[in-house]
């Protein structure tokens, strides 16, 4: 499968994945900050949570990078993409 599905009917190309990351850990950072301000202004930032978000999912689209807000850990996330079945001829 080419696409992650996360909440809200939302799905990410994975080819344009550049990182999954602890929202908790790398949220302190300023440079995670700092990038979040610049995505903010930009219109870059998907929030998908409705709960307290987990992770956040920076993604380098055809047009422009975007950071998907989730409330999946990173842990759940990784699964997902690790544990999709392959088509037959994939395997």
């Amino acid at each position: 499968m080419r696409y992650l599905q996360l909440e809200k009917g939302e799905s990410i190309d994975k080819k344009e994945i550049i990182g999954i990351f602890d929202l908790e850990k790398a949220g302190v950072s300023s440079a995670t900050n700092g990038l979040f301000r610049r995505k903010e202004e930009e219109h870059g930032v998907v929030n998908l949570s409705n709960d307290l978000p987990k992770s956040f999912i920076l993604c380098d689209g055809e047009y422009s990078d975007t950071i998907y807000i989730s409330g999946i850990s990173t842990e759940s996330i990784k699964k997902r993409i690790k544990n999709e079945i392959k088509p037959i001829w994939e395997r």
